[in-house]
């Protein structure tokens, strides 16, 4: 990686990241010290459980369960090395998929925010409640894939149906974390902000790194005197 290469990086990938991660963190503060009300909204969802929106929620929170997502990247990564003959397209989603992780890592080990005060029909994992880990890895990974594949698509409903099944997807993961007690709503809108924005951030940098960033001026000849 030459020096222009670092500085790109720098400035338009791990800069936006570290700003999205503070800004995550003061967001998770904010729900914190804020009253919200929110666990109205679990208690009553939870008094409307049925045994088949149980099973379908349960199957739609796998979707975003993490040994899934980090096995259906890594075969992505593959198979986008493979099919396009380059690195940016799994470069891409790498850094959008494991940016999210990240920041929701980091945020859970220092917003201690406890999960709602209803039933929990999954096993509650040690982090912490804000943000939704789930729906931002939900979001990276199936909205990460439907952007790669709609810039090799050219029928418009092809494309169109890639982000609808995405974007389906990801508000599927939502709503069943939320649905089963194991987020409130600012947890899994945040989830969604913050996969969204790695999606975004990494695509700026990645897959549509500008040509005049990856390549050097032309050094200007100057004139002799002879």
């Amino acid at each position: 990686m030459t020096a222009n290469d670092f500085r790109y990086y720098a400035l338009s990938l791990v800069l936006p990241l570290l700003v999205m991660a503070g800004v995550t963190f003061g967001a998770g503060e904010l729900v914190l010290s804020i009253p919200t009300g929110e666990g109205a909204v679990n208690k009553s969802l939870a008094a409307e459980r049925t045994d088949w929106w149980n099973t379908a929620t349960d199957f739609g929170s796998s979707l975003s369960d993490t040994p899934y997502i980090v096995t259906f990247t890594a075969i992505a990564v593959i198979v986008f090395r493979l099919a396009f003959r380059r690195w940016r397209e799994s470069a891409f989603l790498i850094a959008a998929v494991w940016s999210q992780s990240l920041i929701f890592l980091a945020t859970t080990v220092l917003i201690e925010r406890n999960r709602p005060d209803v039933k929990h029909l999954d096993p509650a994992p040690p982090t912490s409640s804000f943000p939704s880990g789930h729906t931002s890895a939900a979001v990276a990974f199936y909205c990460g894939m439907a952007l790669v594949l709609s810039t090799r698509v050219r029928h418009p409903a092809l494309r169109a149906l890639l982000w609808v099944v995405a974007v389906a997807a990801s508000l599927t993961v939502a709503a069943s974390r939320l649905y089963r007690g194991m987020h409130f709503v600012t947890d899994v809108m945040w989830g969604l902000l913050l996969g969204t924005v790695c999606v975004l951030v990494a695509a700026r940098a990645i897959l549509y790194r500008p040509a005049t960033s990856r390549e050097p001026a032309p050094r200007r000849k100057t004139a002799t005197v002879t």
